[in-house]
């Protein structure tokens, strides 16, 4: 499945953001849908996860609290809202799709789309 990640862009700290995934050739209500980032010199890391149904999700201790996952299956689309931002969370995020939660936590047979940049200004 080829994946494409938006709404990436310059914000100030404090702000706000919301990335959008979407498939053009596939739908996604049968994976298991995450976002990730990575930073400069720094490795992938995993943000947030949802099933195919939305009915469970899982977030890392750095997104937990600021940032939320969610998906509309009717509209083929996965988005992440980026609450309270900080400098520290520049970087390009990455969407990924999965066959479970279970592996894409794990990083397991992941399909990743193009990143979207996110920089954020103090």
């Amino acid at each position: 499945v080829q994946l494409q990640a938006s709404g990436g862009g310059l914000v100030q700290a404090g702000g706000s953001l919301r990335l959008s995934c979407t498939a053009s050739e596939r739908t996604l209500s049968s994976y298991a849908m995450g976002w990730f980032r990575q930073g400069p010199g720094t490795e992938r890391e995993f943000l947030a996860a949802i099933n195919w149904s939305g009915g469970d999700t899982q977030y890392s201790d750095s997104a937990k609290g600021r940032f939320t996952i969610s998906r509309d299956n009717a509209k083929n689309a996965v988005y992440l809202q980026m609450n309270s931002l900080k400098p520290e969370d520049t970087a390009v995020y990455y969407c990924a799709a999965a066959s479970a939660l279970i592996t894409m936590t794990r990083r397991i047979a992941i399909n990743w789309g193009q990143g979207t940049l996110v920089t954020v200004s103090s």
